[in-house]
């Protein structure tokens, strides 16, 4: 997932750049400070650059913290998109005549699918773009996802069914309920009294009722979560679906 800036970047082998691999993730980090971004003096870069010591995720924590960055040492690979971010910003800023007649990828041209998918628009590898998504996450206590844009339509989902205009005001109304003839409920046992028989009909109608609301928020659950994993990846720009 990092391989394209890591190339554009000019790094070495990042086809074989694996970020669960400790030893390769703490090199990328310090040859990013010493290469691109170039937030420390020299000299204050000792910690940094001490990939063996058990203190290094300490100066990690640091660095992050110095340079702004809205994750912290748990959001591995949050972390290090944001930073390959921060590179290619630099290394633009300092060869702009090299980079300024480069032209973008093409635009899908057909007007219908940018009106149709807002997504199309969107830049799901820009920094601030994961960083909006995975506060709104939090806030909402939503699963955290790899794909941005999964958590995006989740988040989307959540805040249409719970937090619409019309569905808070659909919640906070209040339902009148409905007569119910007890002598037309069979109990199934008879306790003796002709009042425990009744309170035991109207425990059973409640228990039904709750059992029935159960279900229908299981049901609900299993067809948000398919809305959001059943939904396969789309690359627009070539017409291909899946990975």
């Amino acid at each position: 997932m990092f391989r394209r800036k890591l190339t554009a970047l000019d790094y070495h082998n990042p086809s074989e750049f694996d970020c669960k691999d400790e030893t390769q993730f703490r090199n990328c980090i310090v040859w990013l400070e010493d290469q691109k971004i170039r937030h420390y003096k020299i000299e204050d870069r000792g910690n940094l650059r001490n990939i063996p010591s058990s203190d290094w995720p300490k100066a990690y924590q640091k660095y992050l913290q110095d340079l702004n960055c809205p994750f912290g040492v748990e959001e591995k690979q949050e972390a290090l998109d944001w930073l390959l971010g921060l590179s290619v910003r630099y290394e633009y800023g300092d060869n702009v005549a090299k980079y300024k007649d480069c032209k973008p990828l093409a635009a899908p041209s057909n007007s219908e699918d940018k009106a149709g998918d807002p997504l199309l628009n969107l830049d799901s590898s820009s920094p601030d773009f994961k960083a909006g998504v995975t506060a709104l996450a939090n806030i909402l206590k939503i699963q955290r996802h790899d794909d941005y844009l999964v958590m995006l339509k989740a988040i989307r989902i959540l805040i249409q069914e719970r937090l619409s205009p019309e569905a808070i005001s659909k919640a906070s109304q209040s339902t009148e309920g409905i007569p119910v003839a007890l002598d037309k409920h069979v109990l199934g046992f008879d306790t003796g009294d002709a009042t425990l028989n009744e309170a035991a009909q109207i425990l059973r109608l409640l228990h039904i009722e709750e059992l029935r609301e159960l279900q229908t928020k299981i049901n609900e659950a299993i067809v948000a979560v398919q809305a959001i994993i059943a939904d396969p990846k789309t690359d627009h720009r070539l017409g291909k679906v899946g990975r």
